[in-house]
């Protein structure tokens, strides 16, 4: 004959996620795309955060254009 044996269930233990590789990617891709969609669609010269200067509405104004931002 066998001889049984009786168990208990082991208690469920609370699953940790860490802040993982994958959340920063996510955050620096966001936070860059923001960065990018500022310069390309709302800088317009005037209003820039660089005072007074034209270069990055020149340098991507065609491509506001291409993209539907007006900026006439």
């Amino acid at each position: 004959m066998s001889s049984s044996s009786t168990t208990t269930p082991a208690a469920a233990t609370p699953v940790v996620i860490p802040l993982s590789r994958s959340l920063v990617w996510l955050v620096g891709t966001a936070a860059l795309a923001a960065l990018i969609y500022y310069f390309v669609g709302i800088d317009q010269g005037a209003v820039s955060i660089f005072g007074n200067d034209t270069h990055v509405h020149e340098f991507v104004h065609d491509g506001r254009h291409f993209l539907g931002f007006p900026c006439h």
